[in-house]
């Protein structure tokens, strides 16, 4: 069995259900009626511009239609096709159409800008790219400069010249199931990860990884048919895709948020009648900051039916989850940990009943196994601190094209995090630190290499460290150790302006002028860096929280 199959079924037994739901609380109506008017469907009796939905048959159909055009072009089998999307009601259709037509499915983060998009289609060979509006100015510039790609499908009204209308075309193909047949062995996705130079890593996985992390998922929420699930974060990623595999497999609602704002939140819930909500913790900290300062009220929103919120992505704050609690006394609370190498949430968590435990990523997940290994990778005691290893049917095939990189972290059927924790005489596991210097900011990965080699560009800038420094909201921040070249001088500003060639979720947030340790090899020292600076930021975030 595979996960089309999941949804092949539910189109059988569940058809007139609706299965997705699309929010866009955007204030801008022109911009949401365009989108609406170029939707595959429309929900023409909303009194809410920005609401659509999709049962399950429609669903069902409409990645049938995707799966026959692409065949109807001759697409081969295991072509790698990537998606440009934000999140939307196109996206899981066009995914799972993918997946029928026996396709490779390459989804990519929305943030890319255009060179990072054409090392992604080059490392991971893509030949065919769906894209929306928002991504059009950013291919305009690079369209002829990917060699790999043999064509280009456009979601959205007024096609680019180099492209061609998916919607359009889609309305001519069949809705029968195409005649591809699927194994668990079969590759089914890659997704992008990178380690602290910035440079993206093409994740392989199987359908098994997939159709395992739709098991993980239900077992651990024990998603229902009559359960709703929030989703908000980008479904380009292994997070939020595979948290909605629960969805997937009970056949139940899931309702795609497109905004963050408390009020947006909580309005979904209350309307759309959410029992599963899946937040990053800044989206937790604005929704407790917001309902304490009486800007918003619970009692104006329908929220007894809300039974679970859980978090992932990054380490969570036990103080935040106190203070949920209060507010959310009656919430199930579950912490989920995983990487894109491991299909994403669930190799470990914390599971629901245990916030006595909170602060610890939890015990292995279903259908997983966990050990914390030292260097020649031996267990180490109870209590002391390695390296973290799992392993399961989510663990990746490999880092495509990357074999060197893949034998650094698959040792057997193990995969070595990179993070490194201990285990508590209950066993479950807490998380010490990261051998790798990612930030990790609100949920999203930053590199700090990548930031460094940008900011030393700089005339004025002799040398630069960038580090994470706690922070209440978002986990941790961004801190650029800036050391000015000797007879000049510079300001905040300029350095600031200077970064805004950056993305801003790249940019960093804290400027500290000061020299740049070294070792005698040349390293940039970021343990004492981070020993330096990172417990008087911590003071400053929590008294501005």
């Amino acid at each position: 069995m595979v996960i089309t199959d999941f949804l092949e079924r539910n189109s059988r037994l569940f058809g007139n259900d609706v299965a997705l739901v699309e929010l866009n609380p955007s204030e801008d109506r022109d911009a949401v009626e365009t989108w609406r008017e170029a939707s595959l469907v429309q929900n023409g009796d909303s009194d809410t511009p920005y609401r659509r939905e999709m049962n399950w048959r429609e669903f069902d159909t409409r990645a049938n239609r995707f799966a026959n055009l692409l065949l109807s072009r001759n697409v081969k089998r295991g072509t790698k096709v990537g998606m440009l999307m934000m999140n939307c009601l196109e996206f899981l259709p066009i995914y799972f159409g993918i997946l029928k037509a026996g396709c490779i499915v390459v989804p990519m983060n929305y943030r890319y800008s255009g060179e990072e998009i054409k090392y992604c289609v080059d490392l991971a060979d893509v030949e065919v790219l769906v894209f929306g509006p928002e991504f059009v100015e950013r291919l305009d510039g690079i369209h002829d400069d990917m060699p790999t790609l043999s064509m280009m499908f456009f979601v959205g009204k007024n096609a680019p010249s180099y492209s061609e209308d998916c919607i359009r075309l889609m309305g001519y193909c069949s809705t029968t199931p195409p005649p591809i047949e699927l194994t668990q062995d079969d590759n089914a996705a890659i997704y992008f990860s990178s380690g602290t130079t910035g440079f993206p890593k093409a994740i392989l996985h199987a359908h098994r990884a997939l159709y395992h992390s739709c098991l993980v998922e239900q077992n651990h929420h024990g998603q229902q048919k009559d359960d709703v699930f929030l989703c908000i974060p980008p479904l380009y990623h292994t997070g939020a895709k595979m948290h909605w595999f629960g969805s997937l497999m009970s056949g139940s609602k899931a309702v795609l948020l497109r905004g963050v704002k408390p009020k947006w939140i909580l309005r979904a819930v209350s309307e759309e009648k959410c029992t599963i909500v899946w937040l990053l913790v800044p989206w937790a900290q604005d929704i407790l900051d917001t309902v304490d300062s009486g800007k918003l009220k619970l009692e104006d929103f329908m929220l007894d039916q809300w039974r679970l919120m859980h978090i992932g992505a990054q380490p969570v704050p036990q103080s935040l989850i106190r203070r949920w609690m209060v507010k959310f006394p009656h919430h199930d609370y579950d912490t989920n940990y995983g990487l894109s190498e491991s299909i994403g949430p669930g190799c470990v968590h914390l599971g629901c009943g245990n916030l006595d435990k909170v602060g610890a990523i939890g015990k292995a997940g279903f259908g997983w196994e966990s050990r914390v290994v030292d260097e020649k990778g031996e267990e180490v005691k109870q209590g002391e601190v390695g390296e973290l290893a799992v392993k399961g049917p989510g663990v990746m095939l490999c880092y495509y094209k990357n074999p060197k990189a893949t034998d650094e972290v698959l040792h057997g059927e193990w995969l070595f995090t990179g993070d490194m924790a201990r285990v508590d005489e209950d066993g479950f596991i807490y998380l010490v630190d990261r051998k790798k210097d990612v930030i990790i900011t609100g949920g999203e990965n930053l590199y700090p290499v990548e930031i460094e080699d940008f900011m030393r560009r700089c005339d004025k800038i002799k040398d630069v460290a960038v580090i994470g420094l706690p922070d209440a909201r978002l986990g941790e921040i961004a801190a650029a150790i800036v050391e000015i070249k000797e007879g000049m001088s510079a300001t905040e500003d300029e350095i600031n302006e200077f970064c805004t060639g950056m993305p801003r979720y790249k940019r960093p947030r804290k400027l500290i002028f000061a020299k740049v340790p070294r070792n005698p090899t040349g390293k940039i020292e970021k343990p004492l860096l981070r020993k330096m600076y990172g417990k008087g930021r911590l003071v400053e975030a929590q008294t501005e929280s």
